[in-house]
Protein backbone atom coordinates (compact mmCIF):
# COMPACT_ATOMS: atom_id res chain seq x y z
CA UNK A 1 0.00 0.00 0.00
CA UNK A 2 2.56 2.38 0.98
CA UNK A 3 4.55 1.92 -2.73
CA UNK A 4 0.95 2.58 -4.08
CA UNK A 5 0.51 5.85 -2.26
CA UNK A 6 3.99 7.06 -3.31
CA UNK A 7 3.53 6.35 -6.66
CA UNK A 8 0.22 7.98 -7.03
CA UNK A 9 2.38 11.37 -5.54
CA UNK A 10 4.05 11.06 -8.06
CA UNK A 11 2.35 11.18 -10.72
CA UNK A 12 0.51 14.10 -9.02
CA UNK A 13 3.86 15.67 -8.66
CA UNK A 14 4.28 15.11 -12.46
CA UNK A 15 1.04 15.77 -13.72
CA UNK A 16 1.42 19.21 -11.78
CA UNK A 17 4.71 19.78 -13.00
CA UNK A 18 4.27 19.08 -16.99
CA UNK A 19 6.29 16.21 -16.88
CA UNK A 20 2.92 13.44 -16.61
CA UNK A 21 4.67 12.34 -20.32
CA UNK A 22 7.66 11.06 -18.92
CA UNK A 23 6.34 9.19 -16.03
CA UNK A 24 4.04 7.47 -18.61
CA UNK A 25 7.33 6.74 -20.85
CA UNK A 26 8.77 4.43 -18.13
CA UNK A 27 7.86 1.62 -19.82
CA UNK A 28 8.46 -1.70 -18.68
CA UNK A 29 8.08 -1.82 -15.20
CA UNK A 30 11.01 -1.06 -13.28
CA UNK A 31 12.43 -3.72 -10.84
CA UNK A 32 11.01 -3.09 -7.04
CA UNK A 33 14.26 -3.04 -5.28
CA UNK A 34 13.46 -3.08 -1.18
CA UNK A 35 16.12 -1.85 1.39
CA UNK A 36 17.58 -4.42 3.43
CA UNK A 37 20.07 -2.59 5.19
CA UNK A 38 23.05 0.23 5.72
CA UNK A 39 26.63 0.59 6.75
CA UNK A 40 28.79 2.97 6.40
CA UNK A 41 32.69 2.80 4.93
CA UNK A 42 35.15 6.27 5.36
CA UNK A 43 34.59 8.33 2.13
CA UNK A 44 37.99 9.12 0.98
CA UNK A 45 38.82 5.59 1.03
CA UNK A 46 35.70 4.50 -0.84
CA UNK A 47 33.16 7.37 -1.41
CA UNK A 48 33.50 7.26 -5.23
CA UNK A 49 32.26 3.96 -5.78
CA UNK A 50 32.22 -0.21 -5.22
CA UNK A 51 32.37 -3.27 -6.91
CA UNK A 52 31.83 -6.95 -5.94
CA UNK A 53 34.17 -9.96 -5.90
CA UNK A 54 33.22 -13.20 -6.46
CA UNK A 55 34.33 -14.21 -2.93
CA UNK A 56 31.17 -11.67 -1.80
CA UNK A 57 33.89 -9.45 -0.09
CA UNK A 58 33.72 -5.36 -1.75
CA UNK A 59 35.86 -3.41 -3.56
CA UNK A 60 35.88 0.69 -2.73
CA UNK A 61 36.91 3.34 -4.28
CA UNK A 62 37.71 7.00 -2.88
CA UNK A 63 40.19 10.19 -4.36
CA UNK A 64 42.51 8.77 -1.36
CA UNK A 65 42.98 5.59 -3.61
CA UNK A 66 44.04 7.04 -6.88
CA UNK A 67 48.45 5.88 -7.39
CA UNK A 68 50.36 8.58 -7.07
CA UNK A 69 51.44 7.75 -10.19
CA UNK A 70 48.45 8.57 -11.65
CA UNK A 71 47.79 11.50 -10.10
CA UNK A 72 51.26 12.95 -11.09
CA UNK A 73 49.80 12.58 -14.48
CA UNK A 74 46.97 14.60 -13.96
CA UNK A 75 44.17 11.83 -13.33
CA UNK A 76 42.54 13.43 -9.97
CA UNK A 77 39.37 11.69 -9.97
CA UNK A 78 38.66 7.67 -9.79
CA UNK A 79 34.62 7.07 -10.71
CA UNK A 80 32.48 3.64 -9.38
CA UNK A 81 35.00 0.86 -10.23
CA UNK A 82 33.80 -2.98 -11.74
CA UNK A 83 35.22 -5.94 -11.50
CA UNK A 84 34.78 -8.22 -14.24
CA UNK A 85 36.42 -12.17 -14.60
CA UNK A 86 38.29 -11.09 -11.88
CA UNK A 87 39.88 -7.98 -13.52
CA UNK A 88 39.03 -4.39 -11.93
CA UNK A 89 38.30 -1.77 -14.28
CA UNK A 90 38.68 1.56 -12.93
CA UNK A 91 37.38 4.89 -14.67
CA UNK A 92 39.68 7.85 -14.51
CA UNK A 93 39.41 11.87 -15.34
CA UNK A 94 41.72 14.79 -14.99
CA UNK A 95 40.49 19.01 -14.31
CA UNK A 96 37.96 20.71 -16.14
CA UNK A 97 40.47 21.22 -19.43
CA UNK A 98 41.13 17.62 -19.97
CA UNK A 99 40.99 16.62 -23.50
CA UNK A 100 40.73 12.60 -22.63
CA UNK A 101 39.69 10.53 -20.29
CA UNK A 102 41.21 6.94 -18.97
CA UNK A 103 40.31 3.40 -17.90
CA UNK A 104 42.92 1.33 -15.80
CA UNK A 105 42.58 -2.42 -15.62
CA UNK A 106 44.47 -4.16 -13.10
CA UNK A 107 44.86 -8.06 -14.22
CA UNK A 108 44.37 -10.18 -11.17
CA UNK A 109 48.35 -10.61 -10.61
CA UNK A 110 48.51 -6.74 -9.98
CA UNK A 111 49.52 -5.64 -13.64
CA UNK A 112 47.85 -2.50 -14.46
CA UNK A 113 46.98 -1.68 -17.75
CA UNK A 114 46.06 1.94 -18.78
CA UNK A 115 43.51 2.92 -21.55
CA UNK A 116 43.25 6.06 -22.92
CA UNK A 117 40.08 7.97 -24.90
CA UNK A 118 40.14 10.96 -26.63
CA UNK A 119 37.22 13.20 -26.41
CA UNK A 120 35.16 13.01 -29.71
CA UNK A 121 32.67 16.18 -30.93
CA UNK A 122 30.33 17.19 -27.53
CA UNK A 123 31.48 14.57 -25.71
CA UNK A 124 32.31 15.78 -22.15
CA UNK A 125 35.82 15.21 -20.14
CA UNK A 126 33.50 13.14 -16.99
CA UNK A 127 34.08 9.51 -16.20
CA UNK A 128 32.10 8.75 -13.40
CA UNK A 129 31.59 4.99 -13.29
CA UNK A 130 32.99 2.01 -15.39
CA UNK A 131 30.05 -0.70 -15.92
CA UNK A 132 31.31 -4.29 -18.14
CA UNK A 133 28.13 -6.04 -19.78
CA UNK A 134 27.94 -9.40 -18.35
CA UNK A 135 29.93 -11.33 -21.38
CA UNK A 136 32.65 -9.22 -20.96
CA UNK A 137 32.81 -7.40 -24.27
CA UNK A 138 31.68 -3.78 -23.69
CA UNK A 139 32.51 -1.39 -21.27
CA UNK A 140 29.76 1.36 -20.24
CA UNK A 141 30.68 4.84 -19.09
CA UNK A 142 28.46 8.03 -18.37
CA UNK A 143 29.04 11.85 -18.43
CA UNK A 144 28.21 14.99 -16.35
CA UNK A 145 25.30 16.76 -16.73
CA UNK A 146 22.10 16.37 -18.69
CA UNK A 147 22.35 13.17 -21.19
CA UNK A 148 20.67 11.46 -23.44
CA UNK A 149 23.38 8.58 -23.82
CA UNK A 150 25.73 6.26 -22.35
CA UNK A 151 29.25 5.99 -23.74
CA UNK A 152 30.12 1.94 -25.33
CA UNK A 153 33.38 0.82 -25.94
CA UNK A 154 35.09 -2.63 -26.20
CA UNK A 155 36.12 -3.53 -22.88
CA UNK A 156 39.85 -4.00 -22.62
CA UNK A 157 41.81 -7.46 -22.21
CA UNK A 158 38.47 -9.21 -23.29
CA UNK A 159 37.78 -7.40 -26.69
CA UNK A 160 39.77 -8.12 -29.56
CA UNK A 161 38.55 -4.50 -30.78
CA UNK A 162 40.15 -2.90 -27.62
CA UNK A 163 44.60 -2.81 -28.13
CA UNK A 164 46.02 -5.59 -26.33
CA UNK A 165 47.74 -4.51 -23.21
CA UNK A 166 46.81 -0.81 -23.39
CA UNK A 167 46.73 2.62 -25.98
CA UNK A 168 44.13 4.34 -27.77
CA UNK A 169 40.44 3.11 -26.43
CA UNK A 170 37.95 3.87 -29.66
CA UNK A 171 34.36 4.31 -28.79
CA UNK A 172 31.60 1.50 -29.95
CA UNK A 173 27.56 2.46 -30.66
CA UNK A 174 25.94 4.54 -28.23
CA UNK A 175 23.07 3.70 -26.10
CA UNK A 176 20.70 6.73 -26.44
CA UNK A 177 18.39 7.14 -24.23
CA UNK A 178 14.21 7.58 -24.73
CA UNK A 179 14.75 9.71 -21.80
CA UNK A 180 17.15 12.64 -20.39
CA UNK A 181 18.99 11.47 -17.54
CA UNK A 182 20.98 14.06 -15.12
CA UNK A 183 24.47 13.43 -13.23
CA UNK A 184 24.61 10.03 -13.59
CA UNK A 185 27.13 8.59 -10.50
CA UNK A 186 27.34 5.10 -11.02
CA UNK A 187 25.74 2.33 -13.48
CA UNK A 188 26.10 -1.34 -13.19
CA UNK A 189 24.33 -4.66 -15.49
CA UNK A 190 22.02 -6.90 -13.75
CA UNK A 191 20.97 -8.89 -16.80
CA UNK A 192 22.67 -8.27 -20.46
CA UNK A 193 19.85 -6.11 -21.60
CA UNK A 194 19.44 -3.83 -17.98
CA UNK A 195 21.01 -1.42 -15.92
CA UNK A 196 20.79 -0.07 -12.72
CA UNK A 197 21.67 3.37 -12.67
CA UNK A 198 22.36 6.11 -9.65
CA UNK A 199 21.80 9.62 -10.16
CA UNK A 200 22.86 12.66 -8.24
CA UNK A 201 19.74 14.80 -9.88
CA UNK A 202 18.01 16.41 -7.13
CA UNK A 203 16.16 19.39 -9.62
CA UNK A 204 13.02 17.57 -10.16
CA UNK A 205 13.23 18.25 -13.54
CA UNK A 206 13.58 15.29 -15.22
CA UNK A 207 11.54 13.31 -13.11
CA UNK A 208 9.45 13.92 -10.17
CA UNK A 209 11.76 12.42 -7.45
CA UNK A 210 15.22 13.54 -6.10
CA UNK A 211 18.08 11.20 -6.45
CA UNK A 212 16.91 8.42 -8.61
CA UNK A 213 18.14 5.15 -8.90
CA UNK A 214 16.65 3.91 -12.16
CA UNK A 215 17.26 1.23 -14.59
CA UNK A 216 17.74 1.39 -18.45
CA UNK A 217 16.40 -1.52 -20.31
CA UNK A 218 18.00 -2.12 -23.40
CA UNK A 219 16.22 -3.19 -26.95
CA UNK A 220 18.65 -6.10 -27.21
CA UNK A 221 22.53 -6.19 -25.75
CA UNK A 222 25.17 -4.52 -26.70
CA UNK A 223 27.04 -5.74 -29.70
CA UNK A 224 29.16 -2.78 -31.02
CA UNK A 225 25.97 -1.09 -32.64
CA UNK A 226 23.85 1.67 -31.05
CA UNK A 227 21.04 0.82 -28.99
CA UNK A 228 18.35 2.21 -27.49
CA UNK A 229 17.76 2.32 -23.65
CA UNK A 230 13.89 2.44 -22.41
CA UNK A 231 14.47 4.89 -18.57
CA UNK A 232 12.22 3.95 -15.95
CA UNK A 233 12.28 5.43 -12.11
CA UNK A 234 12.62 2.69 -9.74
CA UNK A 235 12.43 4.77 -6.59
CA UNK A 236 14.18 7.60 -4.60
CA UNK A 237 17.30 6.91 -2.96
CA UNK A 238 17.98 7.41 0.98
CA UNK A 239 18.33 11.19 2.02
CA UNK A 240 19.45 10.14 5.65
CA UNK A 241 21.69 11.68 8.13
CA UNK A 242 22.51 12.68 11.68
CA UNK A 243 23.90 16.23 10.04
CA UNK A 244 21.09 18.58 8.62
CA UNK A 245 21.37 19.95 5.72
CA UNK A 246 20.62 19.11 2.03
CA UNK A 247 24.14 18.37 0.26
CA UNK A 248 23.94 14.89 -0.02
CA UNK A 249 25.39 13.40 -3.01
CA UNK A 250 24.89 10.30 -4.86
CA UNK A 251 28.02 7.65 -5.79
CA UNK A 252 28.83 4.02 -6.81
CA UNK A 253 26.42 1.60 -7.53
CA UNK A 254 26.92 -2.85 -7.79
CA UNK A 255 25.06 -5.31 -8.52
CA UNK A 256 26.14 -8.75 -7.38
CA UNK A 257 24.47 -11.24 -9.53
CA UNK A 258 25.97 -14.01 -6.98
CA UNK A 259 23.57 -13.17 -4.25
CA UNK A 260 21.45 -10.80 -6.18
CA UNK A 261 22.35 -8.04 -3.60
CA UNK A 262 21.99 -4.14 -5.14
CA UNK A 263 24.21 -1.79 -3.26
CA UNK A 264 24.12 2.41 -4.09
CA UNK A 265 26.24 4.80 -1.94
CA UNK A 266 25.24 8.64 -0.40
CA UNK A 267 27.64 10.74 1.22
CA UNK A 268 25.98 12.57 3.74
CA UNK A 269 26.10 16.56 4.23
CA UNK A 270 28.45 18.87 6.74
CA UNK A 271 30.62 16.89 9.09
CA UNK A 272 29.03 13.73 8.46
CA UNK A 273 30.44 13.53 5.27
CA UNK A 274 33.55 11.73 6.28
CA UNK A 275 31.58 8.40 5.70
CA UNK A 276 29.89 7.25 2.88
CA UNK A 277 26.39 5.07 3.26
CA UNK A 278 26.41 2.01 1.59
CA UNK A 279 22.56 0.93 0.98
CA UNK A 280 21.75 -2.45 0.13
CA UNK A 281 18.53 -3.81 -1.95
CA UNK A 282 17.18 -7.01 -2.49
CA UNK A 283 14.59 -7.39 -5.41
CA UNK A 284 11.14 -8.36 -4.67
Amino acid sequence: MKKFLVLLGALALAAASGTATAVASCSPSPDRWTETGVSYVNSQAGGQGLASWSNRSLLFRGNGSIPQDLRDQGWTHVGDPEISRQHIFDAYQGNGGATAKMFAVTTPGGKRLVYTHQLQGDERMNNSFAAVSPDAQWLVSGEWDQQDRLLVFPAPVFNTRAPAGGGELPEAGRISLDHPVRDIQGCDFVSARRLVCASDDSTLSLWPVERPLFQVDLDRALDGKPVTGRVSVIRPLPQRSACAGTGFETEGVDYDARTGTLRVEMIPPGECAASTAVYTYKAR
